[in-house]
C-alpha cells in the first residue's frame, strides 16, 4: 500500500478509535488518559495482533486483507458507509456486496414514492420482491397491498398470474428482460444463486417451463430504462417509459419509476388516477 494511502488509513483508524465510547463496548470505566478505546482493545475485538494494528495506525502495516478489514469494522462497530470508506482507503475499492433480506422500507423512502403522485413507482429488492409502492403503481400495475407478502414478487406474478400476462401485450419480451435483469441483480447485490434465491429459481422452474427456458438461456441485461406497454381494463393500452434508480447505501434495493410515453398516455393515466376513489 502506497505511503499516502497507508497514512490516510492510519489517520482514519486512529480518528475512529478515539471517538469510540468504551462503555458502549462493555469496557470498564475508570479514568483514561486518552479518549476512546486503546489500540490493544481494538486489536483484541478484531482478533489481530496489537503490534500489527499499531503499525496500521502508523501507516506502516501493509495492505490488510478484506477479512481483516471486516474484523476491524465489526470490532469498532463501524456503520456500512464507514466500512466502505475503510475499504476505499485500504484497497482502493468498495467491499463486495452483502445481500440482506428486506422486509419493508423506511417512512422517508415511502414519502419519496408518495410524492410522485402522477408517476407509478415501486421499490424492489434484488430478488424482485416489491417492498414499496405508491398509489399510482397500485392503480396501474398491481395493488400489492391486497397480496400476501410472499406473492409480491415480480417474477412470480409474471410467470404464474394469468391477469398479469393478459395485461402485458409484450409479455414474451418483458419476461425475457425481467429474468435477465434478475440474474444480474442478485449477483450485484451479493446474493448469488444460493439460499432463498435458489429456492425461488427452483420454484419458478417447476411452475413455468417458460421461466425454466429463459433461466437456462443465461442472458444478462442491465435493468436501467425502457418502455413497458400495459393494457389496463379501465383506460386501455398505455405506453410507459421506465427508469431504474439505485437507493444510496442499499445495493439490494432499486426504485423503478414509470412515466407516460406520450401526451395521450398521460391523459389516460391522469383519468385513471382522478376517477378512482380509494
Amino acid at each position: 500500500m502506497a505511503g499516502n494511502a497507508a497514512n490516510a488509513l492510519g489517520t482514519y483508524l486512529r480518528d475512529r478509535r478515539n471517538r469510540l465510547d468504551p462503555a458502549a463496548f462493555g469496557l470498564g470505566g475508570g479514568r483514561r488518559r486518552t479518549p476512546g478505546l486503546r489500540r490493544e482493545e481494538v486489536a483484541s475485538r478484531a482478533n489481530i495482533s496489537p503490534t500489527w494494528y499499531t503499525w496500521l495506525e502508523q501507516g506502516r502495516g501493509g495492505a490488510p486483507s478484506p477479512d481483516v478489514l471486516d474484523r476491524i469494522a465489526k470490532g469498532m462497530m463501524l456503520t456500512e458507509p464507514e466500512r466502505e470508506h475503510l475499504y476505499m482507503l485500504a484497497l482502493g475499492r468498495l467491499p463486495e456486496a452483502r445481500y440482506q433480506p428486506v422486509e419493508g422500507i423506511t417512512g422517508r423512502l415511502q414519502r419519496v414514492l408518495d410524492g410522485m403522485a402522477l408517476s407509478p413507482a415501486i421499490i424492489k429488492t434484488a430478488m424482485w420482491d416489491v417492498v414499496g409502492w405508491n398509489r399510482a403503481a397500485a392503480l396501474l400495475l398491481t395493488d400489492y397491498a391486497k397480496l400476501p407478502r410472499e406473492e409480491r414478487n415480480i417474477l412470480r406474478l409474471m410467470f404464474t398470474s394469468n391477469r398479469v400476462r393478459a395485461r402485458n401485450p409484450d409479455w414474451d419480451g418483458m419476461a425475457r428482460f425481467v429474468v435477465a435483469a434478475f440474474r444480474a441483480d442478485v449477483v450485484r447485490a451479493g446474493a448469488n444463486y444460493s439460499g432463498a434465491v435458489a429456492d425461488l429459481i427452483a420454484e419458478l422452474s417447476d411452475a413455468s417451463s417458460e421461466f425454466r427456458a429463459l433461466w437456462q438461456a443465461n442472458d444478462v441485461f442491465a435493468h436501467s430504462e425502457g418502455v413497458k406497454r400495459i393494457h389496463h381494463p379501465e383506460v386501455g393500452l398505455l405506453a410507459m417509459e421506465f427508469s431504474t434508480f439505485a437507493v444510496e447505501g442499499r445495493p439490494e434495493l432499486g426504485m423503478i419509476v414509470y412515466n407516460p410515453a406520450s401526451p395521450g398516455d398521460a391523459e389516460r393515466l391522469r383519468a385513471l388516477l382522478e376517477t378512482r376513489v380509494d
